[in-house]
């Protein structure tokens, strides 16, 4: 087996084979510390995506990655433990790419219908997605022989919109705008209300393509509607 100061090195002499790192004005840039150059991780993952999309992740070998990434084997466990950390992590980054500006979102200063329509929409748009329903196909292959796996995936995409829509739901609670019981049910139900009719037609291949966004659009205003006449205060 490698030893932590084997892979160390062998990060060590691929940085070396690479070349000087040199900026504009002829100076060598400082070196990142092993595992810690944002570029070269991020170099990893987009190997990493190529062949677990083209492959699935049982077929996907390590080595399969370093040659679609182009770097050693050594470098490649500087930067993660094993295939199940890579497919994690590149599960995070596509997660952080698609939810970002929706956790802005609900932090804004918007009208509750409009924040959650808005949301609604980016979050089935999401979901159906060919990149995010194939990952949901691979997880599904291979949860019953890998279950952490499963659930680390659940709780790096899924569990992490339910919580964003939990806490705003018991803000405009505590604000006196809704009236429910148990948030975070809410904001599952508001979940599935989003993409009703859409993400388990896209995950079993009847929908071929992701919905248009007239689709969409028409889906996120069904679920306000919907959802705001369950939890919505009454005005007297």
């Amino acid at each position: 087996m490698t030893s932590p100061s084997e892979l160390t090195r062998d990060a060590s002499n691929e940085l070396a084979l690479e070349g000087p790192d040199v900026g504009d004005g002829g100076q060598p840039r400082r070196r990142h510390a092993a595992g810690e150059d944002p570029a070269k991780r991020d170099q990893i993952l987009a190997g990493a995506r190529q062949v677990f999309l083209e492959r699935g992740y049982d077929a996907a070998s390590i080595n399969d990655i370093c040659r679609a990434a182009g770097v050693s084997k050594g470098t490649i466990y500087v930067y993660f433990v094993g295939k199940e950390d890579l497919f994690v992590a590149l599960i995070e980054q596509q997660r952080d790419e698609l939810f970002a500006e929706g956790d802005v979102l609900l932090e804004s200063d918007l009208r509750l219908e409009d924040k959650l329509r808005t949301y609604a929409r980016r979050l089935a748009s999401a979901i159906c997605s060919d990149e995010v329903i194939r990952a949901q196909r691979i997880i599904i292959g291979t949860a019953e022989r890998m279950p952490d796996l499963g659930a680390r995936f659940y709780d790096s995409g899924a569990r992490r919109v339910q919580d964003g829509i939990t806490r705003l739901l018991e803000r405009e609670v505590a604000a006196g705008h809704l009236s429910i019981a148990d948030a975070s049910l809410a904001a599952s139900q508001f979940m599935e209300l989003a993409s009703a009719g859409l993400w388990r037609q896209r995950l079993f291949a009847k929908l071929k393509h992701p919905p248009t966004p007239e689709v969409t659009d028409a889906k996120a205003d069904a679920a306000v509607s919907m959802f705001m006449a369950a939890y919505a205060v009454k005005e007297r």
